[in-house]
C-alpha cells in the first residue's frame, strides 16, 4: 500500500511540474526546451560523399552509439547500406574516396592524441563469417606519431604523399603511400623545417613551405638537387601555396605581402618568381576565402569570401547557372556541394542556414534532378531555431569589432540573461550558420554573442597583427565590451552575465574572470590555459613550425619583458581576484593544452575556499569528440548556467549521459597537481666511487614499428690532468656518431661536450652554471646560451659508467640536472634504485641495480643495469618519444 501511495504522490508531481514547466514556456514565450541530445548527440547521417564515378554514396551513421562510415549504391534507400568500419571508441574524424573510388581512407587517434595513423578498407568488400564490416588495414601502424596526409595524385590513384613525424616529433618526413599494399617510400627527408608541398597535376612535388626559424615562411622550388627559395613573407604575413594551373607552369597562392592589407589571390611563376594578380575581394572587406577547381577541366571555376555571409563569385558560366539554379529551388538557404562526382554531372548539394544545420541533395546536373536524400539532426525542431544577426561594436580603443548575436525565441530582447561565447584558436574566426552551441543556449533563454575579436582572422593583416601582444589586454577588451555593448542596447541584463569557450575561448573565460571580476556572474571553461607560459612549454613538437608565431604573438618567455608580459596576462597568477562561479572542463589527453592548465586553476581556486567545478574527461584531448562526453559536459554546464543566471534547463538525461557526468565529475579537493621538479633547487648528487678507466664496447639495437636496426657502441673512460675525459662512439647506418664530455675530477660534474656525425657539430661549455657554445647543421650556426641553475650531471658521454658511481642501493633516488642541447633547456632527472636482477648478456650474467630515470620535461625513459660488484653498465634501454616511442637497448660485450 505505501508503495503504490508513493507512485502515486510521484505521478502527481511530475505532472505538476512539467505543468508548471509549460506555463513557464507559455509565460515566457519560449519555444519548448529542446533536448540537448537532439543538438550534441550523434546525427543520424552526416557528411556523405559521392564516389568518383557517382554509382555509391558514403556517409557517418551511428554503430554502437560511435560515428562509423558506411556505404549504399547511389539510388539505394539509406536502409540497405552496408557497415564499413567498426569503431567504438572516437567517431571517424574525416574520410574520403580514392581518386579510383577502390578504397575509402581515414584517420584515426587515440583518446584524442592527435597521433593519427592512415587506415584503407574496401568498400566492394564483404565482411567475413561472424565480422560486422570489412577488415580495414592499419596504412601506417605507429605509434606515438602524427600522420598527415599532403597530396591524393590524379594520375596516380593508388598513392597516397604523406608526412611522418616518427624520426623527429617536430618535422614531418615527406613518404609515399602505396594503398595497395601498405608499402611507404621516403622520397624527402625533412632537414630544412618544411611544413608543407605542393605538387603538380602530375603528381610530382614541385613547391616545399618552409618554417624559417625566425618565423618566416619560405616558399621553396623544388628543384633536382636542391630546394631554392622563391617568395617569402614575414611572420605577420601569409604566403599560402594553393595548386598548380592546369599548364604546370604557375600556381595560385594566396598572399598579403608587402602593403597589402587584405590577402589576395595570385598566380606565381617558380621559374621566373613573377607574380599575376587574379582577384582580390570586389567589395575590399575581407580576406581572399577560398579557390574551387573543376576535377573535370582543372580550371578555376569560382572563388569566394567570408564576409558576414559567404560570398561566391563564379568564373565557370555552367557552373554559375547551375548554382542560380539550385538557389531558385532552395530559396532563403546557403549552398554548398561538398562532393562532385570526376566528370562532375553529379553534385551532392548541401543546403543549410542558421536555423537549419542542412538537408541534402543529388544534384543531376544533364536533367536538373534534384532529390532530397536525409536532413542533418532529423529530429531537431527547425521551426524552434533562433535567427543568428551579424552586429558591429567599438571597443575600447575605438576598433571596430564584428560579431554575432543570436537572441531567444519568442521574447523581447530585453533585459536576457547573456552569454559571451568567444571562439578559439585565437587565430581564427566565427561564422554565420547553424551553430548548436549558440542555439542550445539561446533555446535555454540566453542572448548569445560571439565576437570576433582582434587577432581573429579574415579581415585582414592589420586587425590580424592589432592583436600581437595583446592577450589578455585589448584582445580582452574587444570580449568585454562586446558584453557592455549588450547591456547598453538594453539586450542583456548586467547582473546575469556569463562567459563560455574553448582553447583561447576558455583563456578568455578565465581572463574575463579574473581581468573584470565584477562583470561576469558566470563562467565555463573548456581547455582553457591559465598560465600562457606553461602553456608554451608544452606545445606539441608538431607545433615547432609555428612555435616563433607564438612568441611573436603572445610574448617571447625567453626575453625578461616577454616573461613578465606572459605572466601578467596568466589568470593563474591572479586567481585571487576570481569571484564568479567556475565551472573548468578539460581531456585527459589533450597535446594542446595539457591538464595541468586545467589544474592549476582547480587548485587555486579549491585552496581559496572558493567553490569550483571540475569535469575531466579520460578520453578526451582537445576538446570532447564523443557525443556521450559532449552531452555530459552540457548537461553540468546548463544546470551550472541556471543556477547562476537563471536560464531554463534539462532536469533528465539519458542513463548512459548520466552515468558519463558521474563518473567525469572530480571533486576538487582530490586535485593534487604533479610537482615539476625547480632546476634551481637541485644539487649535484655525491658519487661514492671513483670513474673507472677503460674502454666498454656494447652491442645495440633500434627497435621501430616493427623494424630493427644494429648499431656497435663503445665508450671509453680515461684520466688526464684537467679531468676525465669519456667518449661515446656509435657505428651507424649513416656513418659515425662520436660524444665527447670532461667531466670533474671527483664530483664528476659536466665541464663541456664535443657532439659530431657527418657535417654536423655541437660544442658546449658548462660554468657557472649556465651553457654556452655553437651548433653547426646544414651550415647554418647557432648560438647556444642558457641559464642552468646549476652544474650538470650524468649527462653526455660515459653516463651511465657516471651513474654507476653513485651509492647506488635498493630504493636510493636522486636528482640532477641534464640539458636539452637541441631545445636548449634545462631538464631535472629522476633517478630511482626499483631493485636488484639477475641480467645476462653477452658479457656473462650479473647480478645488477635496475636504475630507472625519469623526466617531469619529457615522455622519455631511460633504464640502466649496474653490476652491483664490478659497477659496470651491463645493460641500457631507453625509449625515445622523438623518434616514434622506439627503444634503443645496448647490453655489454665481452
Amino acid at each position: 500500500m505505501n508503495r503504490f501511495i508513493k507512485g502515486l504522490l510521484c505521478v502527481s508531481l511530475l505532472v505538476s511540474l512539467l505543468g508548471a514547466q509549460d506555463a513557464q514556456e507559455k509565460k515566457t514565450g519560449l519555444p519548448p526546451l529542446i533536448d540537448r541530445e537532439l543538438i550534441f548527440g550523434n546525427p543520424e547521417i552526416a557528411a556523405a560523399r559521392l564516389s568518383p564515378d557517382g554509382k555509391y554514396l558514403a556517409f557517418l551513421k551511428p554503430w554502437k552509439d560511435t560515428r562509423n562510415v558506411w556505404v549504399k549504391g547511389v539510388d539505394q534507400p539509406f536502409s540497405a547500406a552496408r557497415l564499413l568500419t567498426t569503431e567504438t571508441k572516437r567517431p571517424i574524424a574525416a574520410y574520403f574516396w580514392t581518386r579510383d573510388g577502390k578504397y575509402i581512407l581515414y584517420v584515426k587517434d587515440n583518446d584524442g592524441d592527435e597521433n593519427f595513423n592512415v587506415y584503407s578498407v574496401d568498400p566492394a568488400s564483404q565482411a567475413s563469417p561472424g565480422a560486422d564490416a570489412p577488415q580495414s588495414r592499419d596504412l601506417t601502424g605507429l605509434k606515438g606519431v602524427r600522420v598527415e596526409i599532403f597530396d591524393v595524385p590524379k594520375k596516380n590513384p593508388d598513392v597516397v604523399y604523406i608526412g611522418i613525424n616518427d624520426r623527429d616529433k617536430a618535422w614531418h618526413d615527406l613518404y609515399q603511400l602505396k594503398i595497395s599494399t601498405g608499402e611507404k617510400t621516403l622520397l624527402h627527408k625533412n632537414a630544412e623545417r618544411i611544413t608543407d608541398w605542393l605538387f603538380d597535376l602530375d603528381g610530382h612535388a614541385r613547391i616545399a613551405a618552409r618554417a624559417s626559424e625566425n618565423g618566416d615562411t619560405e616558399i621553396l622550388r623544388v628543384d633536382k638537387d636542391a630546394l631554392s627559395k622563391v617568395y617569402s613573407c614575414s611572420v605577420f604575413e601569409t604566403c599560402q601555396p594553393i595548386r598548380f594551373q592546369k599548364d604546370g607552369k604557375r600556381f595560385y597562392l594566396e598572399t598579403n605581402k608587402g602593403d597589402a592589407d587584405l590577402s589576395s589571390l595570385v598566380l606565381f611563376d617558380p621559374a621566373t618568381s613573377k607574380t599575376e594578380s587574379v582577384e582580390s575581394d570586389p567589395l575590399k572587406h575581407v580576406d581572399f576565402g577560398g579557390a574551387d577547381f573543376s576535377e573535370a577541366t582543372d580550371e578555376l571555376v569560382e572563388t569566394s569570401y567570408i564576409d558576414e555571409k559567404e560570398r561566391r563569385y563564379f568564373r565557370d558560366k555552367a557552373f554559375e547557372a547551375d548554382y542560380k539554379w539550385l538557389q531558385a529551388k532552395l530559396p532563403g538557404e546557403e549552398i554548398d556541394m561538398p562532393s562532385r562526382t570526376l566528370d562532375e554531372h553529379l553534385w551532392l548539394v548541401i543546403a543549410h542556414s542558421d536555423t537549419d544545420p542542412g538537408e541534402a541533395y543529388l544534384f543531376d546536373r544533364k536533367t536538373h534532378k534534384l532529390t532530397e536524400q536525409y536532413r542533418l539532426r532529423e529530429k531537431l525542431p527547425r521551426e524552434a531555431l533562433a535567427h543568428m544577426t551579424a552586429v558591429h561594436y567599438k571597443s575600447s580603443d575605438g576598433l571596430e569589432i564584428p560579431a554575432y548575436l543570436t537572441l531567444p525565441k519568442g521574447v523581447p530582447a530585453k533585459n536576457l540573461p547573456t552569454m559571451i561565447v568567444p571562439h578559439g584558436g585565437p587565430w581564427a574566426r566565427d561564422l554565420w550558420g547553424f551553430d548548436g552551441l549558440a542555439q542550445f543556449l539561446a533555446n535555454r533563454g540566453y542572448a548569445v554573442l560571439m565576437p570576433n575579436f582582434r587577432g581573429s582572422t579574415g579581415y585582414g593583416k592589420k586587425f590580424l597583427n592589432a592583436g600581437n601582444g595583446e592577450w589578455g589586454r585589448k584582445m580582452q577588451d574587444d570580449v568585454t565590451w562586446g558584453a557592455k555593448y549588450l547591456v547598453s542596447e538594453g539586450i542583456a541584463d548586467p547582473k546575469k552575465l556569463g562567459i563560455m569557450g574553448g582553447s583561447y575561448g576558455g583563456y578568455a573565460t578565465l581572463a574575463g574572470v579574473t581581468f573584470t571580476p565584477d562583470l561576469y556572474a558566470a563562467a565555463v571553461d573548456i581547455v582553457g590555459p591559465s598560465n600562457l607560459i606553461t602553456l608554451l612549454e608544452s606545445i606539441p613538437p608538431y607545433w615547432e613550425s609555428i612555435r616563433k608565431v607564438f612568441t611573436e604573438r603572445m610574448g617571447d618567455p625567453n626575453t625578461p619583458e616577454g616573461k613578465a608580459l606572459l605572466q601578467e596576462r596568466s589568470p593563474l597568477h591572479q586567481a585571487d581576484k576570481i569571484k564568479t562561479p567556475l565551472l573548468v572542463a578539460q581531456g585527459a589527453n589533450d597535446p594542446r593544452v595539457n591538464r595541468r592548465e586545467a589544474e592549476q586553476i582547480v587548485i587555486a581556486l579549491r585552496d581559496r575556499g572558493f567553490p569550483v567545478e571540475y569535469l575531466l574527461a579520460p578520453d578526451e584531448g582537445h576538446g570532447f569528440a564523443r557525443p556521450v562526453n559532449n552531452m555530459a559536459l552540457y548537461m553540468e554546464a546548463e544546470k551550472f548556467l541556471a543556477k547562476n543566471l537563471g536560464g531554463r534547463y534539462q532536469q533528465d538525461g539519458t542513463p548512459e549521459v548520466v552515468a558519463r557526468l558521474k563518473e567525469i565529475t572530480v571533486d576538487p579537493r582530490t586535485v593534487v597537481l604533479a610537482k615539476k621538479a625547480d632546476p634551481n633547487a637541485v644539487g649535484v648528487p655525491k658519487v661514492a666511487v671513483d670513474l673507472q678507466p677503460g674502454t666498454y664496447n656494447y652491442q645495440a639495437t633500434v627497435s621501430m614499428g616493427g623494424q630493427q636496426m644494429a648499431l656497435s657502441i663503445s665508450t671509453t673512460i680515461e684520466k688526464g690532468a684537467s679531468g676525465w675525459t669519456a667518449t661515446d662512439t656509435m657505428e651507424t647506418p649513416q656513418g659515425p656518431a662520436k660524444d665527447t664530455a670532461t667531466l670533474q675530477n671527483g664530483t664528476l660534474i659536466v665541464l663541456n661536450r664535443n657532439v659530431q656525425q657527418g657535417p654536423a657539430t655541437i660544442h658546449i661549455d658548462f660554468s657557472d652554471n649556465k651553457a654556452t657554445g655553437t651548433m653547426s647543421m646544414q651550415g647554418q650556426n647557432k648560438t647556444i646560451s642558457a641559464d642552468l641553475g646549476g652544474p650538470v650531471f650524468g649527462d653526455a658521454a660515459g653516463a651511465m659508467q657516471v651513474i654507476a658511481c653513485l651509492p647506488l642501493a635498493e630504493g636510493y633516488t636522486t636528482s640532477f640536472r641534464n640539458f636539452d642541447m637541441l631545445k636548449q633547456k634545462v631538464e631535472v632527472l629522476q633517478l630511482k634504485v626499483t631493485g636488484l636482477e639477475s641480467v645476462t648478456v653477452p658479457a656473462g650474467t650479473f647480478n645488477a641495480y635496475k636504475v630507472e630515470l625519469s623526466s617531469d620535461a619529457s615522455p622519455d625513459t631511460k633504464t640502466y643495469w649496474i653490476a652491483k660488484d664490478s659497477r659496470k653498465g651491463v645493460k641500457m634501454s631507453a625509449v625515445i618519444s622523438s623518434m616514434g616511442g622506439a627503444t634503443l637497448t645496448a647490453e655489454l660485450k665481452p
